[in-house]
């Protein structure tokens, strides 16, 4: 009989679960590493949720050990590449939350909007000041969603029952699908402009964190309203007080903090008049809670019993993670995907990756769907993987391809792989290969030849070939005083315009930026990281 660990709280369904298919479990809540280490081995699954980390080191005692379910969707406290390695399955819960969040995010909206929690505070204070709380009606009004995946798309459906006009803004949402969701898709700074509220539905990550900050807080609306129930540090706190202040942003409603508890910094911020604030509890319903139980429970029990699953996390990486020489290519095919994503604005249309060399020909599929996560990574609200990156594509609308090649043409390499990414606007191709394991390497940018590492902090520009032009922008970072780790040039012909691709040890400023591309004969700046 199969046996199943269980080491956070979940709804009691879950139990039944198991039970009612001829499984043992057993409960053991706040164990230390060690506890769980001795009670590993004796187990064929193992189900989670946040409060418990299941690193390489528990792996390694789970000799046992086949599935293991994480009762919800983010998998940062599982060790994936040690599951990988071990060929243990991992699945998620993914959907059953999406509905309490964005729900959350409605009512918080509309708390905000109506300064609901002020006015009870004032009433049960024993107060009858009506005309302190005159609010807002959302009639009419523009709200701008950041990130318009599955929660995002379900708070707009919402707040179109309002009579809002949405605006969304997610690189990987197709136009199509937008239209039919009722969105208009815009740039970032369209909706920053434009938006009377603003509601954010990204992961966190380098190029989210801070996303709402001093700078693009001032290319909003005078008296816009922001909502975050998605991951605290994306809207920089600090910043946000000091709209907050001046009266730049009229208000905020807040579920997730960089800090949780909240510092002393962060309850000043909380306890501003024109703040709402709950504490981490957008997906804390009863429903989605019993939701999420059933779902892993399900997937662990079919896992359990060699089953299809359909909320596989790492089970295409199993496959590709059996062959040494596909494990480097995939990786640098992730690496170009992020990359080349980070290379365009507005919204993708189309992806195409192409694989050159006989080596490559058999993990051509696996490939692009590696690239495809990378493109996706960014800006996607929930994590993609090499399971569900295609699914997640066909839900935003993108379009993707894939190519072989026998040759790499012109190149010295016998095996690359090449991003393409097009929009509205324009095509970007981005090729690498990989010369060992662990050491991916950038070769190409829309037909400019140079080499370098597709990793860190990556500042390129286009410039007039001509001599002290390297001089002046070394001499603006030096200045910013941002180091240069490397250096890589490119171009086509003698005195024709030339590509530089500058690694530097931390990311460049948005003043840098500008300044760089003030420069004659500079364009095309954009500032990378992977």
């Amino acid at each position: 009989m199969p046996r199943v660990l269980i080491t956070d709280n979940l709804a009691p369904v879950c139990h039944d679960r198991l039970a009612q298919n001829g499984i043992d479990f057993e409960v053991h809540l706040k164990r230390s590493e060690d506890e769980l280490a001795a009670l590993a081995g004796d187990f064929d699954g193992w189900i989670i949720r946040s409060g418990t980390t299941i690193t390489a080191n528990l792996i390694d005692h789970a000799a046992k050990l086949q599935v293991i379910g994480r009762a919800g969707v983010g998998v940062d406290n599982i060790d994936l590449e040690a599951a990988t390695r071990k060929g243990i399955l991992v699945v998620n819960a993914p959907d059953g939350n999406t509905i309490s969040t964005a729900e959350h995010t409605c009512a918080m909206m509309q708390a905000l909007a109506r300064r609901i929690p002020h006015a009870h505070a004032s009433v049960t204070a024993g107060e009858w000041a009506r005309k302190q709380f005159s609010g807002a009606e959302l009639l009419g009004k523009t709200l701008g969603v950041v990130g318009v995946g599955k929660i995002g798309r379900a708070v707009a459906q919402r707040m179109q029952g309002f009579e809002m006009r949405v605006l969304g803004f997610d690189p990987v949402l197709g136009e199509d699908a937008a239209r039919r969701h009722g969105i208009e898709l815009v740039d970032l700074q369209t909706l920053f402009a434009e938006s009377d509220y603003i509601t954010v539905h990204t992961p966190l990550n380098d190029g989210t964190r801070g996303l709402l900050n001093a700078e693009t807080l001032a290319q909003c609306k005078d008296g816009v309203r922001l909502v975050n129930c998605a991951r605290g540090g994306i809207i920089d706190e600090a910043a946000l007080l000091d709209a907050l202040q001046s009266g730049k942003v009229a208000g905020a409603a807040l579920d997730v903090f960089s800090e949780e508890p909240l510092s002393e910094a962060l309850l000043k911020l909380v306890r501003h008049p024109k703040v709402v604030a709950t504490p981490h509890i957008a997906a804390s319903t009863g429903e989605a809670q019993e939701k999420v139980a059933v779902q892993i429970t399900e997937q662990v029990v079919r896992a359990l019993k060699d089953e299809p699953v359909s909320t596989p996390v790492n089970a295409g990486a199993l496959r590709a993670a059996a062959q040494p020489e596909a494990k480097p290519f995939l990786d640098l095919a992730d690496r170009l995907g992020q990359i080349a994503s980070q290379l365009v604005d507005g919204s993708l249309r189309r992806i195409t990756v192409r694989s050159y060399g006989e080596a490559l020909h058999r993990y051509a599929e696996v490939l692009t769907v590696a690239a495809l996560r990378g493109v996706m990574a960014r800006w996607s609200p929930e994590p993609v993987n090499l399971i569900n990156a295609n699914t997640l594509a066909r839900e935003m609308g993108l379009h993707t391809s894939e190519e072989w090649r026998t040759s790499s043409g012109d190149y010295d390499y016998p095996n690359l792989v090449e991003v393409i990414v097009e929009t509205a606007q324009r095509t970007r191709s981005v090729i690498g290969t990989v010369r060992a394991p662990g050491d991916g390497r950038l070769v190409g940018l829309d037909g400019y030849r140079f080499e370098g590492k597709p990793t860190g902090h990556l500042l390129f520009y286009r410039n007039v070939d001509r001599p002290g032009m390297l001089a002046t922008v070394g001499g603006i970072l030096a200045e910013a005083e941002v180091n240069i780790a490397a250096l890589a040039l490119g171009r086509s012909s003698l005195g024709s315009m030339a590509l530089t691709v500058i690694s530097t040890d931390e990311g460049v400023p948005a003043e840098v930026r500008r300044r760089v591309e003030a420069i004659e004969g500079v364009e095309d700046v954009r500032l990378v990281a992977v």
